[in-house]
């Protein structure tokens, strides 16, 4: 899962840019499922067909989205300096002295206004400097509407621990190809779909159209949570290493409790650590999947994750594998229990 995460954190996408991600997610998962395809707001979709005879097979979607926040291009000054808009939840002093980096490859760096305080900070105060001359130069890289993103990384830190961008929500895209890779060779009587969603970071979009589609019978989902155990965060019973959590409620929406708990009774007798996770603010494609059609019994698996949205988002590669493992344990019937039965 490292060395994918590494390639996924090299490649921008923001929301409705998503297409490089797609790619590269494409040609992992395509040699592990039965057929793999776009759909019209640009989701890669990848679908493993079940075992069961057609009609006792349910359909479960499972989702992470591929996008990430940026930032598009809306001015180029004379002096080549290049104005930009939010894309998604810029946390705008963290994005400060940051380089960027657009999808051509040109990169620079964002910047505030000079004299600007940290609590005044918003995008329309900042700019990107690429180091033009002028705008005829700065044009000959960046057009209007071209967008960018603070420059992706990954660095190793104690034990299985790693930092940087945009983990949010690449490692949902890891987690997804690995449940994948471990079904390989499994008898899986469900249909499955592997959804990576576009333009979560937005409002939800992708995974709702995704869901209409698929028409699916369960969905689980899987994104970054945030955590209580740094210093001055606000209380919350989710840490870093302590396991996947398996999500009860958002500021969106509440999950399926019946399924929730039986998530948490599968990972028991499996033996994978898990936690529940109550988020009071934020959402993720869960809510957007639930209310799909006639309406979806969701439930949700988070990676805890502290300093979301900044350049050094920090996660435990543990908790991601665990997230995996317990979806394959219940999609092989680690117990008797499913979620049509309850």
């Amino acid at each position: 899962m490292l060395n994918l995460m590494k390639t996924l954190t090299a490649v921008r996408g923001i929301s409705g840019y998503e297409k490089a991600v797609s790619d590269k997610l494409m040609m992992t998962v395509a040699p592990l499922c039965d057929r793999v395809y776009n759909d019209a707001m640009g989701s890669l979709i990848a679908y493993r067909q079940g075992s069961a005879p057609e009609g006792e097979r349910r359909s479960v979607m499972l989702c992470a989205h591929m996008d990430e926040i940026g930032f598009l291009v809306t001015l180029i000054d004379d002096n080549g300096f290049i104005r930009v808009a939010p894309v998604g939840g810029i946390h705008c002093v963290a994005a400060a002295y940051a380089t960027v980096v657009f999808g051509n490859g040109t990169k620079g760096v964002l910047v505030p206004e000079a004299g600007t305080a940290p609590a005044d900070l918003k995008t329309e105060k900042m700019y990107v400097d690429i180091g033009a001359k002028d705008k005829r130069e700065a044009e000959r890289k960046v057009k209007i509407g071209d967008f960018c993103a603070l420059e992706g990384s990954l660095t190793r830190l104690c034990g299985r621990r790693i930092a940087g961008r945009p983990f949010d929500d690449r490692i949902g895209c890891a987690v997804l190809c690995r449940i994948a890779e471990k079904l390989k060779g499994k008898d899986v009587r469900d249909d499955v779909y592997f959804v990576f969603s576009v333009q979560e970071e937005v409002g939800l979009r992708g995974a709702g159209a995704a869901a209409y589609g698929i028409k699916p019978d369960a969905a689980i989902v899987y994104d970054v949570t945030l955590t209580g155990d740094g210093i001055g965060a606000k209380p919350m019973a989710c840490v870093v290493g302590g396991g996947a959590a398996i999500k009860l409620k958002d500021s969106s929406l509440i999950c399926d409790r019946p399924f929730a708990d039986e998530l948490a009774q599968v990972a028991k007798a499996a033996d994978i650590k898990t936690q529940f996770e109550i988020l009071l603010a934020g959402g993720t494609d869960t809510a957007a999947i639930q209310v799909s059609r006639a309406g979806v019994k969701v439930a949700a698996l988070s990676v805890p994750c502290r300093y979301v949205h900044t350049g050094v988002e920090m996660l435990d590669l543990t908790d991601a594998e665990a997230s995996a493992d317990l979806t394959v344990a219940w999609l092989t019937g680690a117990t008797e229990t499913t979620v049509e039965e309850q």
